[in-house]
């Protein structure tokens, strides 16, 4: 009682000489930490959720540790660890955590631990740590791979994990488990809480963080009574035939995005890819040469330094205007920002909702959002997001479970460091959610990999990294191998990266390896916001030059865009019942108007209890059209499965193509479908053997691997600046693969790859929901003579992707439509 008093009271005279309200929500989390609870904080953002855990964490540890005399700052090491999920959001916490502890005059230092940390700043950590360490997933794990670790984590009474919505979901949620099963079991009476927006399952979201046998008694969820006021603002074009019918840049539209611009102080301009974002920030830099020197770019492959100045001159109002990508959607307090614009729809509730919260970024203000569709349909989504807002409907984050690959990796690590006795860690580990059911016989395989390589490997000295001391201990006792391991730690797989660097000057960032290779010197091509000319590769270098000219190609990332969530598909297909009753005072749907007549003329408009299936005979073929409105990965699995059960009726041969909205199947020859839906094609019976019968899931299986193997240890990425080069990866992945198949089918880490292939590539889990709610409604077959505007897109996808040809696909597409009538 005396501690959280002494919390209150400081707490609240410091926010009332800053002029701010304290939240019923942050008093809340105030006792909860005071009263010793661990738990998960749920507020909205910029509602104050970084001091509803800072403040108690401060001064709760200050006051038990009294202030010796004379005053010494940043005694007993570190007491509390701050996690982020991303580099940009940790400056923003230290600033946060400085400013109070300045404020509030207390004993504590406080520094960041990321990727981007110096070597100095890491060695003079290594000499006096912090007392409050603002890190990574991936960094607390290279400071447990460190020896003496537990010496470093001795007085720690605290870990916060801020955006968990955004790690749950990710095999860097499942680091994040395995790093507080053995701080808790260095202080067994460790605080945990987690910082989250608001997901839809908010209950497995405190599971996964504080573990399945976590005393209930001891945990709480706070949730905010705060409804952040969020207004959606399309921006339509003042005809319906200005958008394309198939697209996703929505060029056609910047013109109407500059007068928002020029009104707000500042505005962050989000598009779903970083090729997007370079190519915006060109055009607008090309229709508003004015914009040349205060407005920025900002995306996960532009340079520390670059993206450190971008969030410094938003923060002190110096930029007008930031192009960006989901590197900015997080946390990050930059209040001059008044505006948001979202090129092209997010696919999702939640990532439009924190994306519009980056304006208005304090409690009580207004977040104001912009929508600018870049195709027809998308109007479509930009009423379902808006009802989606107000309605709350937020996406669920499922959790990866029985991640071999993490678990053997974390084993390493320890093994690194000090070594670990494995009945200790296997007790920790069965506490954590991703592996509370993992058995004695799976956990001594996990031994076995990393000691021998396994039943398969074993002949391989390479994967004897641990070895086994007379006491029992696991360790590894060679340097190369803890160097190796020590640096290629992480659940982040990406491609090789080539470094961008001026001749002369300063490094830019880094683009993936595929793209350099299509490149020649003098070959032109646009990259944080310049034109720049590759003048020579050297090694995993490309130096350049700025260009005089203005076209140039533009890098794609292999991440490309992403797909629908299941809470936006069932809001697309309540949208377009509506749009058809006219029920609604949505402006994008009455815009829209035109294409639905259209649609009914030339096919039908599906309500929500009926399933749409288009024929349609071209030169090309026969074409039937499916629209579950489920998101282009659902449709992939969908699409080949249902290429297989109608094959079994007829020999066909199918080309398949697919959007968010629907799939083709297209075949040489008429396909048996009213035969096929008479033998219930929709059926959910032997739905996983049907999938694995109609997908190359060996080869799917095979993929996933390359990126299991790199986690695991089996196959090393290379040193830095020297990485293994993608095909060599590749190579050494699939030899691997096949020698498992071959010989050893029951290895954990090869099933892995095949329930990931099913899970997380083809969403066998929403795709069987799928088939549940199609198999209920009415199935309609309409026969067409031409394409109808839900079919068009869908065609121009499969154009786009089969025919190499040198016309633009804007040229391609008009050819289409004048064809097609």
């Amino acid at each position: 009682m005396k501690e959280s008093k002494k919390i209150f009271s400081q707490a609240q005279q410091w926010f009332q000489s800053k002029g701010w309200q304290v939240a019923p929500f942050q008093e809340e989390a105030w006792q909860a930490y005071a009263d010793g609870k661990s738990g998960l904080v749920n507020a909205p953002t910029g509602s104050g959720k970084t001091y509803s855990l800072m403040l108690p964490v401060l001064l709760s540890e200050d006051s038990a540790s009294p202030r010796p005399s004379p005053p010494r700052r940043g005694g007993e090491g570190v007491r509390c660890i701050w996690i982020t999920p991303i580099r940009a959001l940790a400056k923003e916490i230290f600033q946060s955590a400085e400013r109070a502890i300045e404020a509030l005059d207390l004993d504590w230092t406080v520094d960041v631990r990321t990727g981007d940390t110096t070597t100095a700043q890491r060695a003079k950590q290594k000499a006096k740590m912090p007392n409050l360490l603002i890190t990574t997933p991936e960094s607390l794990h290279l400071l447990i791979s460190s020896k003496g670790y537990d010496k470093t984590f001795k007085n720690l009474k605290c870990v916060v994990v801020d955006e968990w919505h955004e790690l749950m979901g990710s095999k860097r949620a499942v680091q994040m488990e395995l790093a507080l099963s053995r701080l808790r079991g260095l202080n067994p009476i460790l605080r945990t809480w987690g910082i989250s927006a608001t997901i839809g399952n908010m209950e497995k979201a405190l599971e996964v963080l504080l573990g399945p046998h976590f005393p209930e008694r001891e945990t709480t969820v706070i949730k905010a009574d705060i409804h952040k006021k969020i207004e959606v603002v399309s921006i339509l074009p003042d005809e319906v035939e200005t958008l394309p019918w198939a697209g996703h840049l929505g060029i056609k539209m910047l013109k109407k995005v500059l007068p928002v611009i020029d009104k707000s102080e500042s505005t962050l301009i989000f598009t779903n890819t970083r090729s997007m974002a370079e190519i915006w920030y060109q055009k607008i830099l090309d229709v508003a040469p004015k914009m040349a020197g205060i407005m920025a770019m900002h995306h996960g492959s532009i340079s520390r330094d670059i993206r450190f100045w971008v969030e410094d001159a938003l923060h002190t109002g110096l930029l007008k205007a930031v192009v960006c990508t989901s590197s900015l959607d997080l946390g990050v307090d930059f209040r001059p920002v008044e505006s948001i614009v979202q090129i092209g729809s997010p696919k999702g509730v939640a990532r439009f909702m924190q994306r519009a919260g980056r304006s208005g970024h304090q409690p009580g203000a207004t977040s104001r959002i912009y929508f600018v569709p870049t195709h027809t349909l998308e109007l479509v989504e930009a009423a379902a997001l808006r009802q989606g807002i107000v309605d709350n409907i937020v996406e669920e984050r499922e959790p990866y479970i029985r991640s071999f690959d993490v678990l053997v990796q974390y084993l390493v690590t320890l093994a690194v460091s000090d070594g670990f006795y494995p009945k200790e860690i296997f007790e920790e580990v069965k506490k954590t959610f991703s592996y509370e059911s993992i058995s004695p016989e799976e956990w001594q395989w996990c031994l076995d990999f990393i000691t021998t390589g396994g039943k398969s490997l074993s002949g391989y000295d390479e994967f004897h990294k641990v070895e086994i001391m007379e006491d029992g201990l696991y360790k590894v006792t060679s340097r190369r191998t803890a160097m190796r391991h020590r640096m290629s730690m992480g659940t982040i797989v990406s491609d090789a990266m080539i470094k961008v660097k001026f001749q002369r000057g300063g490094y830019l960032g880094s683009i993936e390896e595929y793209f350099f290779s299509r490149l020649k010197p003098g070959d032109v091509f646009w990259f944080a916001g310049q034109n720049l000319e590759l003048v020579k590769m050297r090694g995993m270098i490309a130096e350049v030059r700025k260009a005089n000219t203005k076209n140039g190609l533009v890098p794609s990332w292999k991440g490309g865009r992403m797909p629908l969530s299941a809470k936006m598909g069932a809001m697309l297909r309540r949208k377009i019942e509506e749009s058809v009753s006219k029920q609604h005072n949505d402006p994008e749907l009455k815009l829209i108007e035109p294409l639905w007549e259209l649609q009914r003329e030339r096919s039908h408009i599906p309500s929500r209890d009926e399933f749409l299936i288009e024929k349609y005979k071209s030169e090309d073929g026969y074409h039937l059209f499916f629209y579950p409105f489920e998101g282009r990965l659902v449709h992939e699995g969908m699409a080949t499965l249902l290429a297989y059960r109608l094959s079994l009726f007829k020999p066909l041969t199918f080309s398949i193509a697919m959007n968010d909205y629907g799939f083709e199947l297209l075949a040489d020859s008429s396909i048996p479908i009213e035969e096929a839906l008479d033998s219930d094609v929709f059926t959910l019976t032997d739905l996983r053997e049907d999938i694995m019968q109609s997908v190359n899931a060996v080869e799917m299986a095979r993929r996933r691997f390359r990126d299991i193997s790199g986690i695991a240890g089996l196959i090393f990425t290379g040193y830095p600046g020297q990485p293994v080069k993608d095909r060599h990866l590749q190579s050494s992945s699939q030899l691997i693969f096949n020698v498992l198949q071959d010989y050893e089918p029951d290895n954990l880490l090869l099933q892995q790859a095949y329930d990931e292939a099913l899970e997380f590539q083809l969403e066998e889990g929403r795709l069987r929901k799928a088939l549940e709610r199609i198999h209920d409604q009415k199935i309609l077959i309409q026969n067409m003579d031409k394409p109808s505007p839900f079919s068009f897109p869908i065609m121009v996808d499969r154009m786009s992707r089969d025919k190499l040809t040198s016309e633009s696909l804007e040229d391609q597409v008009k050819k289409m439509k004048l064809k097609m009538g």
